[in-house]
């Protein structure tokens, strides 16, 4: 009696195969995926974003009080004062670190400390000036932008 072998095995194109999609994944996605910077800048921009718009709800509805975004390096901070933006905050908010190594900046200049402030109708002050268009930027393995138009209307940049 002469039995047929039954090779248990994997051909070479099944091994060629396998190898070439490892290596696009290795190449590919796992940089994208062990990278925590360009997440942590969109992260930002969103968290920073709606950061202004509800410090700017607060300023149009509080119209006996000032609301100030102080911005550092490593975090930033609301506060809050009872009439102008002077002297001794009444509440000060805690401060809410950076995440990822991604910081913020103004565009006009690059300082990395600067504060907003609000109007009655709510248009944002940068260090005490208007801002029209792309006004800060989030800084970490990208670069994105933080639009303020001069109407108060608070964005993402472009």
């Amino acid at each position: 009696m002469h039995r047929a072998r039954q090779h248990a095995g994997f051909t070479l194109v099944e091994l060629v195969t396998t190898i070439i999609l490892i290596a696009i994944l290795a190449v590919v996605v796992i940089p994208r995926l062990l990278t925590s910077s360009s997440y942590s800048a969109f992260t930002l921009q969103d968290e920073f974003i709606s950061e202004l718009r509800k410090v700017q709800i607060m300023a149009m509805n509080n119209q006996d009080r000032c609301y100030r975004l102080s911005v550092t390096d490593t975090h930033y901070q609301v506060s809050r004062f009872n009439g102008a933006c002077s002297g001794t905050p009444v509440r000060t908010d805690a401060a809410q670190p950076f995440q990822g190594g991604a910081s913020l900046a103004l565009l006009n200049g690059g300082a990395s400390s600067f504060n907003i402030e609000f109007n009655l109708q709510g248009v944002p002050l940068v260090d005490g000036a208007p801002c029209s268009g792309n006004c800060i930027s989030i800084i970490a393995d990208e670069t994105l932008f933080l639009a303020i138009e001069s109407e108060g209307y608070i964005h993402d940049g472009q």
